[in-house]
């Protein structure tokens, strides 16, 4: 059985991010020798989070291109795609790899087009309903194309089309399925992404602040930006133990278990683990994600009635009150939206996904 090379680009964000990470730590459970190296760019998140994993990472000078950024920033980007192809094929030539794996980020875009130029087995994995424009634009080149969601398929112009779950960390991945939350209250976790979400933060200081929810505890994780804006905010509401104010959330597990509720953005990890933990939620979409992905994420669970959905222009202190409250006093359709979530998780499926790679690469292996 020979040594296996793998690259795999991802960058950018955390949805991005960790999901390779969890790909990239299924490849050395099933095969200890291989050797795996990341690409991003060099200014994303990557270089905080994938280095401190023990991957190497390659950075290549490229920016961002969707239409959600500035004409300034996409020029650059242009400007700089001559250099970034040069880097790519540097490290190509360099590291010859079995695979060449996008995951989402900058770099993918210039990475995955030269692998699959110069004759590397390319694929490129792709997280949302609506795939990003690199992976629009790549999937006429790679070998293949695997999405979580059946919804991103048209876009995607390639005949090796794949269905695959979404790869999540082990703390949710194993977590016992509860059926409620175990504080005496009805329980109801709000977050939105490492960072926070600043609107979704103001809707709910506004809602409790407006009193109306006797009976509910919440968890708030607001982000580092508006934590001591909020906490203060909150005062006596704070004092009487009903908001739980968090600047971070480091037992994620934890808080899913104790949830009754989640509200919450709709990135495709968040809604992966909301699947894996069969947790009822309302979903705010992020309104400036790129080609609005978060929305059409989300309307994918919602259409099933998996999910409830507020969208960022609608959302007040008063609407998200009200769509608490229908939920808290309708334990039968709570139920009902833990039991759709749940039908969107794939266990294991970074397991499942590298076994699928294994069987694409091992007979043309090198090494």
């Amino acid at each position: 059985m020979s040594r296996l090379n793998i690259l795999i680009a991802a960058g950018g964000t955390g949805g991005h991010i960790y999901p390779a990470l969890a790909i990239a730590d299924s490849f050395k459970k099933s095969r200890p020798d291989v050797r795996i190296e990341f690409v991003g760019s060099v200014d994303g998140l990557e270089n905080k989070v994938i280095p401190a994993k023990g991957y190497p990472l390659h950075r290549l000078n490229i920016g961002r291109l969707n239409s959600n950024v500035s004409p300034f920033e996409r020029i650059k980007t242009l400007l700089l795609m001559p250099l970034a192809f040069i880097q790519s094929w540097n490290i190509l030539r360099k590291y010859k790899p079995d695979l060449v794996l996008g995951v989402g980020g900058h770099a993918s875009g210039p990475l995955l087009l030269m692998a699959a130029l110069f004759g590397y087995r390319s694929a490129i994995w792709e997280p949302n309903a609506m795939p990003g424009l690199a992976n629009r634009w790549l999937s006429k080149f790679v070998d293949d194309c695997w999405v979580v969601f059946n919804e991103a398929k048209p876009y995607l112009k390639n005949s090796n089309l794949h269905q695959a779950g979404m790869p999540i960390r082990d703390e949710i991945e194993e977590m016992p399925v509860k059926a409620g939350g175990t504080h005496r209250d009805f329980s109801v976790l709000v977050f939105g992404g490492s960072q926070g979400a600043r609107g979704i933060n103001n809707a709910v200081l506004a809602m409790l602040k407006g009193g109306g929810l006797d009976g509910v505890h919440f968890v708030h994780q607001t982000g580092s930006t508006d934590f001591a804006r909020i906490r203060d905010e909150y005062g006596a509401l704070a004092q009487s133990g009903q908001v739980d104010v968090r600047e971070y959330l480091h037992n994620m597990g934890e808080q899913y278990a104790q949830a009754d509720l989640v509200i919450c953005r709709s990135g495709t990890g968040t809604l992966s683990e909301l699947a894996a933990c069969g947790k009822p939620a309302i979903l705010i979409p992020l309104p400036t994600a790129a080609d609005d992905h978060q929305r059409k994420n989300a309307e994918s669970l919602g259409q099933k009635g998996a999910a409830v959905i507020i969208l960022q222009k609608d959302l007040t202190g008063d609407s998200l009150r009200e769509a608490i409250l229908n939920l808290k006093n309708n334990p039968g359709r709570l139920k009902e939206m833990s039991q759709l979530v749940r039908g969107f998780h794939h266990p294991h499926a970074a397991d499942h996904l590298v076994v699928q790679f294994i069987e694409r690469i091992e007979p043309h292996a090198s090494r």
